[in-house]
């Protein structure tokens, strides 16, 4: 059985002994963060268990006679959320879109060496991360940071609630902390000293899975009583991985609702570059890349904000559309920007709109915008790992917008190809769990694929001139 806690949805399915999700035995719930005018984005950790407790009924109801060898999980990286003595949240989960901890991010930057910290832990002093979100939390309600025992990810709550032991966390998620050593495979000790918490306010870090469901658990659970539940990976790299992206010749380009770009391959250790972020899938693989706060999420955000027709009718529509027609130049960090160049503080423009624009044109210029933004990532991950890659594409946004596929292509210049692995998330992370128990190594596990899309030269032109319109607009409004 896999688990799946997104930024927008729960999932629990089953999948064979190939990984591949069997027909119908999906469950999914859609849930969302709560936003706040100040940059807040949050979620109630017990509200969230509630739908992993319901999606796992859901996919068990649908098990029939088959027994379930072991559950795997995969969750979205860097949140974390404050529990007291008895166990229950002394804060709601503070999610990776949360920019409140911007102000305390640049104070992390006056006492430490950035550079030195994102060449240990791969993740600069940045609003996403836990150094900035607990400075922050400590400032902005300190009753609750009091009352906390134990700072910890989505994850390590639910499993500590449901086998009734004290909080761990696996290589993969403590990676994606900011406060992890990539190669020494520990807690940082340099940043943590520059935080109000000490060590033993974290998880335990451990990679071993949990078996003993406790309590009301066990009783609603008894076919996952005693199975292993294996340690939650990072949802990043599971959709590398479903996706068959797992050697330094792919690039795996997602569109959910954020968006990313990553490459991931085994190594022991890690020389981390400048610019792009570096976590680990688990303990003996790494996955670099970029990432966006906008991405589906906008789309989304623009189709209900400018009333725009019905999807098919939309993406209809948005096929007729030339390249950079509408004359607009737009910055997708209305979530504030992770990637490329990290100003949390940052809010979305658009530049150039007149009378004659209409609703779609705003859209098919957001959509252009995330694709140039990318188009800078793959530049940096270019000089990182100066390698040709095949680029596979994963999330929703574009597996169901072939429009949208085709101007990343255009955007990129080069092929972008189809995952055809519908949940690449919960694939790959049953595929981790798998390979733990004897099964094949990830490598060697192939990903269905899909239609190519070839990019245009003349279209690629029209979006680099684009791309340097989006460039200096930039420059302007962040200076």
């Amino acid at each position: 059985m896999s688990v799946d806690v997104g930024s927008s949805s729960v999932r629990a399915a089953l999948h064979d002994a190939r990984g591949d999700a069997i027909e119908e035995s999906a469950v999914k719930f859609d849930h969302e963060f709560d936003y706040t005018p100040d940059g807040g984005a949050t979620a109630d950790a017990d509200e969230l268990l509630d739908l992993v407790a319901r999606a796992i009924d859901g996919a068990l109801s649908r098990a029939g006679d088959a027994s379930i060898l072991c559950v795997a999980t995969g969750t979205f990286w860097h949140s974390v959320l404050g529990v007291g003595g008895d166990g229950g949240p002394t804060t709601p989960i503070l999610t990776w879109a949360d920019r409140r901890a911007a102000g305390a991010a640049g104070g992390l930057r006056e006492r430490l060496d950035e550079t030195a910290v994102h060449r240990r832990t791969g993740a600069p002093l940045h609003s996403s991360y836990w150094p900035a979100k607990l400075l922050w939390l400590r400032q902005a309600d300190p009753a609750a940071f009091r009352r906390t025992r134990r700072w910890v990810s989505p994850a390590d709550y639910f499993y500590a609630r449901l086998f009734g032991r004290s909080p761990t966390i696996g290589t993969s998620m403590a990676s994606a902390t900011g406060l992890f050593d990539q190669n020494a495979k520990r807690w940082d000790a340099e940043t943590l000293e520059a935080l109000p918490v000490y060590e033993a306010q974290l998880p335990d870090l451990s990679d071993e899975p949990l078996t003993g469901l406790k309590g009301e658990w066990a009783e609603r659970w008894p076919a996952l009583k005693d199975v292993p539940w294996f340690q939650a990976a990072g949802d990043g790299a599971c959709s590398n991985i479903g996706s068959g992206c797992t050697g330094g010749d792919r690039l795996a380009l997602m569109v959910g609702t954020s968006g990313a770009m990553r490459v991931l391959w085994r190594a022991d250790r890690v020389e981390i570059p400048p610019g792009p972020w570096c976590y680990r899938a688990d303990a003996s693989r790494f996955v670099m890349g970029g990432a966006l706060s906008d991405g589906g999420n906008l789309v989304g955000w623009l189709r209900d904000t400018l009333r725009l027709p019905d999807p098919d009718e939309t993406e209809k529509l948005l096929a007729e559309m030339e390249p950079d027609a509408h004359g607009l130049t737009f910055l997708p960090i209305l979530n504030g920007e992770r990637g490329p160049s990290w100003a949390d503080k940052a809010n979305g423009t658009i530049s150039g709109l007149s009378m004659s624009n209409t609703p779609l044109e705003i859209l098919r210029a957001a959509m252009e915008a995330v694709a140039h933004r990318f188009a800078l990532i793959a530049e940096i991950l270019q000089e990182a790992s100066p390698t040709d890659k095949r680029v596979i594409a994963t999330g929703g946004g574009l597996l169901n917008s072939p429009t949208w596929t085709q101007i990343m292509a255009d955007a990129l210049g080069r092929p972008v190809t189809i995952s055809a692995v519908e949940e690449a998330s919960s694939r790959g992370a049953t595929l981790l769990a798998l390979e733990a128990l004897g099964g094949p190594r990830i490598e060697e596990t192939e990903a269905p694929l899909g239609e190519t899309f070839e990019p245009d030269p003349a279209r690629h032109e029209t979006y680099s001139n684009a791309l340097e319109r989006q460039r200096r607009l930039y420059e302007a409004v962040l200076s």
